[in-house]
């Protein structure tokens, strides 16, 4: 079957597969985004989506810290004035920096508490001295793009008086409207502690963050769903039931196996996918810093896109649908009150997928850097409890991993086929967005630009 001729089982598991994945560098940029990830993925103050804003800023001012050396692209934020020093030390000052500012060692000494051993041990071990120019020129950029983003409407303080606007949101009960669901699924969440039962929507405020690249949050919002009198609201309602169940569902084996596979923290997989990708394709610390950059962007957008859209409509997730199928109007429907989705239920409208924005993102990301969709690559999977003869998918199109998101969304059972698809589109347009507008050659024509290809399913 297609499903399982893209299944390559390693002999040695998982373990040494994460292990290899850290081990194999390819420069500074591969180094520290290994350690930013580290350090973002662990928090819990920035959860889940959010965590995309903190990878963005750290790659944003990465970038700015090499091409302030070499100048070979467009900046970000800044071009330091007479810029010099090690590329090196630039990355390593500008990781620093930034993950200080968005975690300080006071607040989160298990986070960054010894982040500055860390950095003074890089230093010494590639043996670039304290007074190095790149030091100054990392310190620089990042001081640049944390300018940038400080009133950019991300963590509000939700606890003061008055409420800033969009710290909560608890939905509604009427036909098609989302609202808190229970969380007494078996299974532990796949980024850390599952919500507490009938918890409000995490950071509705992240659909109203100032955008990294684009003109605002709903320039790419996706158009209104399906009627949920319509046919083909009844068919995704029908495809979700059957194929997302906890029990007694029409999967097959191999499509549980996708689907626990891709229930995984999306921010260490992908940053894990462009490690490697990087490394294998041996890039330049210009080219390692700009694809680090265009993807991280992307992606930061593409939540940001999706959380806008979410909340705009905040439709209702298969759970509740499937719940309170009696009260839809649509006679195609029937109700389950046991109905279960496999894995946890994320707290957050159904309309549109974040995974599959993000995925979008940056799968399209990858295709316009290289140039072509075509690329054999590997995803290791971060669940704990997938299976573990599948550790790892080697994939030979970017536009695969995209589409198995698109299905393991609703085998998981906490999508409508219509939200992962549109989804999909909607990361395709932030990266083409990114990539035609953002950190291009200092040589590049202005008037050029790359026309996106048409969305598959």
């Amino acid at each position: 079957m297609r499903l399982l001729k893209r299944f390559c089982v390693l002999i040695l598991g998982l373990a040494t597969a994460l292990a290899m994945s850290s081990v194999v560098r390819a420069d500074s940029v591969t180094d520290w985004n290994a350690i930013a990830i580290q350090i973002i993925a662990r928090s819990t103050t920035h959860p889940g989506a959010t965590s995309f804003l903190d990878s963005a800023i750290v790659q944003a001012a990465v970038y700015d810290a090499v091409e302030s050396i070499t100048k070979t692209f467009r900046p970000y934020a800044i071009r330091v004035p007479g810029a010099s020093g090690s590329t090196a030390a630039a990355v390593a000052k500008a990781t620093r920096d930034v993950l200080v500012n968005r975690f300080p060692p006071s607040q989160f000494p298990s986070l960054t508490g010894t982040l500055d051993t860390t950095y003074n041990d890089y230093l010494t071990l590639h043996g670039i001295p304290t007074s190095d120019p790149g030091i100054a020129v990392g310190a620089a950029a990042a001081a640049a793009v944390i300018a940038l983003r400080a009133n950019d409407h991300s963590f509000p303080n939700c606890s003061a008086t008055p409420l800033p606007p969009n710290c909560d949101f608890a939905g509604s009960n009427a036909p098609g409207q989302w609202r808190p669901t229970p969380s007494d699924i078996v299974l532990p969440g796949a980024s850390g502690p599952s919500p507490p039962p009938f918890a409000h929507m995490l950071a509705p405020w992240l659909a109203t963050v100032t955008p990294f690249t684009l003109t605002s949050p709903s320039q790419f919002r996706a158009p209104e769903p399906p009627s949920l009198t319509s046919k083909r609201y009844a068919s995704a309602f029908d495809e979700v039931k059957r194929m997302g169940a906890r029990t007694n569902s029409e999967r097959m084996a191999e499509q549980t196996d996708l689907a626990l596979f891709w229930y995984s923290n999306y921010l260490v997989l992908w940053e894990r996918v462009l490690r490697d990708i990087t490394t294998a394709n041996q890039l330049s610390i210009d080219d390692s810093a700009r694809l680090f950059a265009l993807a991280n962007l992307a992606m930061g957008d593409a939540v940001i896109t999706a959380w806008d859209t979410k909340l705009h409509y905040h439709f209702w997730r298969p759970y509740t649908a499937i719940h309170e199928a009696d009260n839809d109007g649509n006679s195609e429907t029937i109700s389950d009150p046991n109905w279960l989705p496999l894995v946890n239920i994320p707290n957050y409208p159904d309309y549109t997928s974040g995974a599959n924005n993000v995925t979008g993102a940056i799968t399209r990301m990858l295709a316009l850097f290289f140039g072509t969709d075509e690329m054999t690559f590997t995803v290791a999977t971060t669940y704990a409890l997938a299976n573990p003869q599948i550790p790892i998918i080697t994939y030979h199109r970017f536009s695969d991993a995209a589409h198995d998101v698109v299905n393991a969304r609703i085998w998981e059972g906490i999508h409508f086929r219509f939200a992962d698809v549109q989804a999909r589109k909607q990361g395709r347009h932030v990266a083409q967005w990114v990539f035609s507008h953002f950190l291009r050659s200092v040589d590049a024509d202005d008037h050029d630009d790359h026309e996106d290809e048409g969305d598959d399913e």
